[in-house]
């Protein structure tokens, strides 16, 4: 590996890759599922460099992104469920990824004692003028570590076991993806639009019931022995809205 700069750096194309059989073997492109957590976790990795490009163009925002740190390894792609982040990846899980990276590289499955780096996809930089393979970050910050002592064969057996391989339209699915995001932001614009029309409308309507019943309280109506009668009242007002109307008296109606 060499280093091009702060937070980049390229991988040799012919290490970049998913070995399978044994601890360093053929190359194929898997999909391994976790389903010892609630909800299922689903990691992702390209067989060579040119899909490891497709997963780096294509990735979704839930993608957490591991690599061997200063060896070459495959790139792995932990999809996280919606709303969840980095920092809320289950222990086993992290355990669990780091375990697969580590028996995916050829110089770190057979070392002891060896970091593994990650970070969300949306961290990761590629520019134009990048070779295949190569890679950066936006923020240093965002990449965190964590150390893998050994080998558990345990762990990675258990991996095996679920893989899936696949060859999948990562632009169509990031699309999908993308779609369904859209559509739940209107239907939840949607909701607010409605929520703050029925809002107006309530206030409306208590304004409305407040001037009706500051019109009818005792104060605006008196007995007959004062000035009229509640009756009475209630005619005239009816008789003042007939006039506004038809711009002509209404009958009197009969008390």
């Amino acid at each position: 590996m060499r280093f091009l700069g702060e937070g980049l750096f390229s991988f040799p194309s012919v290490m970049v890759g998913f070995f399978l059989t044994g601890d360093c073997g053929t190359l194929a492109d898997l999909c391994f599922k976790w389903e010892v957590v609630n909800p299922a976790y689903t990691i992702y990795m390209g067989k060579d460099k040119y899909e490891n490009e497709d997963l780096i163009k294509y990735g979704w925002p839930e993608d957490i992104w591991f690599h061997v740190d200063k060896l070459s390894s495959a790139h792995v792609y932990l999809r996280m469920p919606k709303g969840l982040t980095i920092a809320d990846i289950p222990k086993e899980v992290l355990i669990d990824c780091a375990q697969l990276v580590k028996n995916n590289s050829i110089q770190g499955c057979k070392m002891n004692n060896i970091n593994v780096v990650y970070t969300p996809w949306a961290n990761l930089k590629k520019t134009g003028e990048m070779d295949v393979g190569q890679i950066g970050f936006f923020r240093q910050k965002e990449v965190k570590l964590v150390a893998v002592e050994k080998k558990i064969n345990e762990i990675v057996n258990r991996l095996e076991k679920t893989k899936d391989e696949r060859h999948p339209d990562l632009a169509a699915e990031r699309e999908s993806r993308d779609q369904e995001e859209r559509n739940e932001k209107k239907a939840q614009l949607q909701e607010q639009k409605k929520r703050e029309k029925d809002e107006v409308k309530r206030k409306k309507e208590m304004e409305e019931l407040r001037n009706y019943t500051s019109l009818m309280t005792t104060d605006n109506m008196t007995t007959n022995e004062g000035s009229l009668d509640v009756t009475e009242f209630v005619l005239r007002i009816n008789f003042g809205r007939c006039r506004i109307a038809n711009k002509e008296p209404c009958m009197q109606a009969q008390a």
